[in-house]
């Protein structure tokens, strides 16, 4: 297994990165989009994060095997003047095939070894209430913030409560 940053918007990942985001929303994940994520919004909306990727704006890290891709992890690095120490950890998926073998804290590890090269000393994230992805954050060394009820629409339509987390970082 490999970890690389995309490149830009040409970077062959972005289509196998909407594949996978398209996956993982069909399987129930809370990834900013309702069932069905249609392949042209998921190409689109992963064009645009690969142009924040050339601009600086955000960092995505991809891991691949031997098979292509197996999960990503987004850093958003855009941050007001006064909040350049920080940065949003966001879309952490790993493709079925590759659950179950430590590769979601493998990317959260790495998410936060290049936020650190990047000067970024603060991390924040939120995620689904009562998931998987909760308790690997807070076994892992996050902070529990709070919970925020109706905070999104799940893939199915249900408002559903996030909890957010912050990572103080060396």
């Amino acid at each position: 297994m490999t970890f690389r940053r995309l490149t830009g918007p040409d970077d062959p990942a972005v289509v196998t990165l909407a594949e996978l985001h398209m996956a993982c929303v069909d399987e129930g994940a809370f990834m900013s989009f309702k069932k069905p994520l249609a392949r042209d919004n998921a190409i689109r909306y992963w064009t645009k994060v690969a142009d924040r990727c050339s601009s600086g704006q955000s960092a995505v890290l991809v891991a691949e095997d031997e098979r292509g891709l197996i999960g990503t992890v987004t850093l958003v690095l855009a941050m007001p003047d006064n909040q350049q120490h920080r940065a949003e950890l966001v879309k952490l998926m790993v493709a079925s095939r590759s659950r179950g073998t430590g590769l979601g804290l493998k990317l959260l590890r790495a998410a936060e070894a290049l936020a650190v090269e990047l000067g970024r000393t603060l991390l924040v994230l939120d995620t689904v209430t009562g998931s998987a992805a909760e308790g690997m954050y807070e076994r892992h060394g996050w902070t529990r913030v709070g919970e925020i009820p109706s905070y999104a629409q799940g893939p199915d339509g249900v408002l559903e409560p996030a909890t957010i987390f912050y990572r103080l970082l060396p």
